[in-house]
């Protein structure tokens, strides 16, 4: 436990834990998503393969493009900037001095809210219910402008789009975009998505009220994961967890070296918000 050794060495025992704790990650989705959607039946990992590969050949694709889209996947979704909700759950709850499994924990509960990590599974979710509405797989733009357009009539928001701090397109979302043209030729799903990165900005942009427009890195991951067979987007969340892992548990081992100590959040009185309002 972290309170019998000295305070400078607790770094120590959360690399290790936070070591397993990524070694085993691949294994355990990837037991879930067999055991959920193939019968439970188990692959076992093969240690010649890297941690991306070795993960695309326990759920069941032995495809080098696929375990080139999983390098690309991992490395995209794990802990980009410390303000976003999970990596900022981990870093809490591990400023308790809390082990590395139950801050991990927490952050996937955080992961797994609609308007976070879940968010990749709404916008295929949206696609294929646009496909099914238009009656086609092929729409035309002027089909999906409607479309578009009567989902934010609908008083609903467009799935993928718009981001809290980026106010440009994500450069996860273009990173995908380039892995796409560069492996994928003529899939339908993919070719909605880039009508769609054509389509909504300017229509966003017109509302005159969204401060981005643009797409996020969830508007592209579930449309190839489509194309390569994985298609139980329920799924894709727990994807975008194990590729957390790498970025917050980094942190996690960071925050205990330097000694970051316990966070409090801010409190303020009645009189500072009658203050704040009045201003």
């Amino acid at each position: 436990m972290l309170k019998e050794c000295r305070k400078h060495d607790y770094w120590d025992a959360t690399y290790e834990d936070s070591m397993n704790l990524i070694a085993s990650l691949p294994q355990v989705a990837a037991h879930i998503y067999r055991r959920t959607y193939h019968n439970g039946d188990i692959i076992a990992p093969n240690p010649e393969e890297d941690w991306s590969g070795n993960f695309a050949h326990m759920l069941g694709f032995e495809g080098i493009d696929f375990k080139s889209l999983m390098r690309l996947y991992l490395t995209i979704h794990a802990d980009h900037e410390g303000g976003n909700a999970s990596a900022h759950t981990v870093h809490l709850v591990g400023s308790t001095l809390s082990d590395a499994y139950n801050s991990f924990a927490a952050g996937m509960n955080s992961l797994a809210g609609p308007l976070h990590g879940l968010a990749n599974q709404e916008v295929i979710k949206w696609v294929f219910e646009m496909i099914e509405t238009l009656g086609t797989r092929t729409p035309s733009d002027d089909q999906i402008k409607k479309y578009v357009q009567d989902t934010l009539d609908a008083g609903k928001v467009i799935p993928g789009y718009g981001h809290a701090v980026l106010r440009q397109p994500d450069p996860r979302f273009v990173a995908q975009r380039e892995f796409a043209r560069e492996y994928i030729k003529d899939s339908e799903i993919v070719n909605i998505v880039w009508q769609l990165f054509d389509i909504v900005p300017p229509i966003l942009q017109g509302l005159g009220k969204v401060k981005n427009p643009w797409p996020n890195v969830d508007a592209h991951s579930g449309a190839i994961l489509v194309h390569y067979g994985l298609n139980e987007y329920s799924f894709y969340t727990v994807l975008f967890g194990v590729s957390r892992g790498l970025g917050v548990l980094a942190a996690l081992c960071w925050s205990r070296a330097l000694g970051f100590p316990l966070e409090r959040p801010k409190s303020v009185t009645s009189e500072w918000l009658k203050t704040q309002l009045d201003k």
